[in-house]
């Protein structure tokens, strides 16, 4: 049975950078040893990165939210502490996934090569930031991608810096059948 983790967005600017908020710090350490767990197991393992270039203001996300964040390169592009360290260390292994998204899912294109790479997944757990924007809009394209696999949302390993739409995304997750695991942990 194969296993996929999909780490969401786990980036310095949506910790500690230009979008980060305090409570994104901590589930660095739950989501490091989540990774470790997948990869040790023989697991697979995804990271996406939001990904946005100098013309972020021109785009319609950036029109929206006018906070130039995660561009391509830049120190707030890169993963955040341990998580970085991980990527780093097992960069080379072929569990390990990584797409740049230009907004908030992947586009249709990076998951049908996703597809294409890991073939059949049977269970998927998605982790990471921000609950109501990128974990939400990547759990959906999952589930689009594989309606057959069993998704679990680790609530204790995603954050939003809205905790009202926080629990709204993990309502609409589980009214879309997937497992929401570790709410009010």
């Amino acid at each position: 049975m194969k296993k996929l983790l999909v780490v969401v967005d786990y980036q310095k600017d949506f910790v500690d950078g230009a979008l980060g908020f305090p409570d994104a710090v901590s589930i660095e350490e739950g989501i490091a040893k989540t990774v470790q767990h997948y990869l040790a197991a023989g697991d697979e393992v995804l990271f996406t990165f939001d990904t946005h270039g100098e013309n972020y203001l021109n785009t319609r996300e950036g029109q929206a939210l006018p906070v130039p964040h995660c561009l391509k390169g830049s120190d707030g592009w890169q993963l955040y502490g341990m998580v970085q360290a991980q990527c780093r260390e097992t960069c080379a292994n072929h569990q390990l996934h990584q797409i740049k998204k230009p907004t908030f899912g992947m586009s249709p294109a990076d998951v049908l090569q996703l597809a294409e790479q890991l073939g059949d997944v049977h269970e998927i757990l998605v982790v990471g930031v921000v609950t109501n924007m990128c974990v939400i809009s990547n759990a959906i394209l999952m589930q689009a991608q594989w309606p057959e696999a069993q998704i679990y949302i680790d609530a204790s390993l995603c954050r939003s810096f809205d905790p009202v739409l926080h629990e709204k995304a993990l309502d609409v997750m589980e009214g879309l059948q997937m497992k929401v695991i570790h709410r009010g942990n």
